[in-house]
């Protein structure tokens, strides 16, 4: 992608005409943040309300910095390539701001023109968008928010972008793990899976069946204490019956007193730097149990799949970001942009508005009836409501045994 830095020309008419948006992602990429960044351009260069739009490089601390690009006279084919581009192509961060930060985003707004603030992120973005939002109430300035977690942890929408390519790459990846381990059934192999303090990604995995029959064998999910005695019986009766098999656990699990299983290596606001639980589930399993067990942690590789991108996840993160900037000129401010499913056998979504307060720093949780009694796996209500978000069918694996 084409782009300069803001020159001082180019700033000191911003300052004149006024009316400019200005975008800005926070938190961790997905494989489709870029898709919401260019439904925000290519929606504020088509609109009349918006003079320049400029992209903040690294998140808002970059726009502190005064690290901006000019992107208004990028053309559609200069930008097209955002949406198949992963991560986040325009730098994000995990700045911890406080007040200092904050106003003295005040007069940055003012000598750039700036009337229209995207802020692109999960739940800490959302935190910091409904800060500015605060600051910016008794001025004209409109600050939407446009949603992006794979975690899926944001509340108020049905899903948040992101989740369903992250999805997707869980449900096939652990697919083909099975595969692997019917074909070689001699160990058990633990996956772990992102999502922090929710299980939605983990979850996403129990699709693997549809893909290859013998999917995983069990999950554990964050919303449930984790349970060491029964997870070894869990694994005992796997290895008695059926001698192999494969595990999908999150990163975020812990004991009923809410201590992680694996202490974290270290903790930075909200990003938490967890320890290997994979591993340590499949050491239990060859140091109590005497059976071979190894463990997989995908981990960023899942976070930004292009490879497992969602079509359905790439045009909902697009026409979020438009939804969010078609508000903003209309006269919207200290929303964010979210999405709500249409009743009806086939899927539809549609975005609606929701109060950025509503929204700031509130996680989301897979609700009981997604996770079966015994804690251990996913229910089919889950799989039907997961499954649209795929973006299409999973590749079939045979099996000829």
């Amino acid at each position: 992608m084409t782009a300069w830095m803001l020159t001082a020309t180019a700033a000191a008419a911003a300052e004149i005409m006024g009316g400019n948006l200005i975008v800005m992602h926070g938190g961790g990429p997905t494989a489709v943040i870029n898709a919401s960044l260019y439904g925000v351009i290519r929606e504020a260069q088509a609109s009349p309300e918006v003079d320049r739009v400029y992209v903040a490089i690294g998140g808002t601390g970059g726009f502190l910095k005064e690290n901006l690009r000019d992107v208004t006279d990028l053309t559609d084919e200069q930008l097209k390539g955002l949406l198949s581009s992963p991560a986040s192509a325009i730098g994000t961060s995990r700045d911890a701001l406080e007040e200092p930060e904050y106003e003295a985003m005040m007069p940055l707004f003012e000598k750039y023109g700036i009337k229209y603030v995207m802020m692109n992120g999960g739940n800490g973005t959302m935190d910091t968008c409904g800060k500015i939002y605060a600051r910016c109430k008794a001025k004209d300035i409109r600050v939407m928010g446009v949603p992006k977690t794979m975690d899926n942890d944001l509340a108020v929408t049905d899903h948040s972008p992101g989740f369903g390519s992250a999805a997707r790459f869980m449900a096939g990846s652990v697919a083909e793990l099975c595969c692997d381990v019917e074909g070689l059934p001699i160990h058990i192999v633990v996956v772990e899976a992102l999502g922090r303090n929710a299980g939605w990604v983990t979850a996403a995995a129990s699709l693997a069946t549809d893909s290859y029959a013998h999917g995983p064998n069990l999950i554990y999910l964050p919303e449930r204490a984790f349970d060491e005695e029964a997870y070894l019986r869990d694994v005992k009766k796997l290895i008695k019956e059926k001698g192999h098999g494969v595990v999908v656990a999150s990163e975020g699990l812990h004991y009923a007193d809410g201590t992680p299983i694996v202490e974290p290596i270290f903790t930075v606001g909200r990003a938490t730097y967890f320890g290997d639980v994979s591993a340590h589930l499949a050491n239990l399993v060859t140091k109590k149990l005497g059976y071979k067990a190894r463990s997989e942690k995908p981990g960023l590789l899942g976070r930004a799949s292009i490879a497992w991108q969602s079509e359905t996840d790439r045009a909902e993160a697009e026409e979020c970001g438009r939804a969010a900037v078609r508000a903003a000129v209309a006269g919207e401010s200290g929303k964010m942009v979210a999405l709500r499913r249409l009743p009806g056998e086939e899927y539809r979504c549609e975005t609606f508005l929701a109060d950025i307060e509503q929204v700031m720093m509130t996680e989301r949780k897979m609700p009981d009836s997604f996770i079966n009694a015994e804690g251990n796996g996913i229910t089919e209500e889950f799989k039907a409501w997961c499954r649209p978000l795929l973006g299409g069918p999973l590749p079939k694996l045979m099996d000829l045994r």
